[in-house]
Parts: C-alpha cells; sequence; structure tokens
C-alpha cells in the first residue's frame, strides 16, 4: 500500500466589492476592467426606490438611481483606496446630476460603501483629493451606504455589460468613453492588467 497525499483543498482569494457611480457606467466598466487586481465588473443601477430598474426607466430620470459599476477586486492586489484615486481621476466630482454632456441623477457621482471601513477609507481619499486640488471645485460626491433599498445594486440589462470592448467604434465610445480609458491607461500604466500575448 502507498501512501498517497490527500489533496486539500485551496482556499478561495479573499475578495471585496466597491459600488462606484461616476458618469455613465460604460466608461468605469471600461477602465476598472483593465485594472489590475480587479475579478469582476457589473454595470448597473443603486441608489433608488424602483425594484429591478430598466435603462429606460432609469434614463427617465423619475428612479432615483445612478448608473453604477460593482467591482470585485483582491484588497491582496489592490487596496480600496487605490480603487478610488482611480475613480476620482477618470470622471468629474465635481458636477451634481452631470458628466460633460451627459445630465440627470442618473450620473451623480456616488461612492456605495459596504462596510464603515470602506466608508472611513472613502472619507480620507476624498479629503486627500481635496487637499491635492486635482479639481478645480469642491467634490460634491455623495457618500451612501450599500445597504437597504435604496442601496441595493441591481445589474443592467446584458446589452451594456463590458460595452465598450463589444462597441468600440460607436460614436458615444469614440467621444466619450475611449478619452476616459486612454488618461487612466497613462495616468496608471504601472497598474494595468497584463494582456495575453
Amino acid at each position: 500500500m502507498t501512501d498517497t497525499p490527500i489533496a486539500t483543498p485551496r482556499a478561495e482569494p479573499a475578495t471585496e466589492t466597491a459600488t462606484l457611480g461616476g458618469g455613465c457606467f460604460w466608461c468605469l466598466d471600461a477602465v476598472y476592467r483593465e485594472l489590475r487586481g480587479v475579478t469582476r465588473v457589473v454595470s448597473g443601477y443603486a441608489g433608488g426606490h424602483v425594484e429591478n430598474p430598466s435603462y429606460e426607466q432609469v434614463c427617465g430620470k423619475r428612479t432615483g438611481h445612478a448608473e453604477v459599476v460593482e467591482v470585485t477586486f483582491d484588497p491582496a492586489e489592490l487596496s480600496y483606496a487605490d480603487l478610488l484615486r482611480v475613480f476620482f481621476t477618470i470622471h468629474d466630482p465635481t458636477t451634481p446630476n452631470r458628466q460633460g454632456a451627459d445630465v440627470g441623477p442618473q450620473y451623480r457621482s456616488v461612492i456605495l460603501y459596504h462596510s464603515e471601513a470602506q466608508k472611513r477609507v472613502a472619507e480620507q481619499v476624498m479629503a486627500e483629493i481635496a487637499a491635492a486640488r486635482i479639481w478645480d471645485a469642491p467634490l460634491v460626491t455623495e457618500l451612501v451606504p450599500a445597504t437597504g433599498a435604496s442601496g441595493r445594486f441591481w445589474p443592467a440589462e446584458p446589452e451594456h455589460q463590458d460595452y465598450f470592448a463589444r462597441n468600440p467604434w460607436a460614436g458615444y465610445c469614440q467621444v466619450v468613453v475611449a478619452p476616459k480609458v486612454a488618461k487612466f491607461r497613462k495616468a496608471f500604466a504601472d497598474r494595468l492588467r497584463r494582456r495575453a500575448a
């Protein structure tokens, strides 16, 4: 009889979730998919009062939802603070209910925190961004809990997932998304996910 080693189950790496709104979710989705340490990105809606809203309902500006992304990340590789530093670089957090030509409450700047620790880190990063005067105006980013009915995340329709990669030549992608992705790639070149050769 030979001794057969017993396979021990590998523990899944611990992950954390961030929920962020910074204008059209297509932009945030495109950027976070390229960030090393991010394991999953889902576009969706949060911060409203209607269950399982549709894109058309949210665009109608009566559900209270913001377009957001739910980002799953490995905190051993990417800190929540660094994830937020990217967030504050790729959208304008000083314009309430607006990102460029996109106007409405669904385009507001919002962080939905999943724990008191996330809330503290968000407050620290917001203070850091304000002190650095990266933006000419004060931050208007909302900091609200990702709990309760209004904090619940609803995934968007399939056509909104990974939109930029699937529609790179669409007009909005060329004019709005592509420049934000390019800005991110330049500012965070050392944080980009390695691409397969």
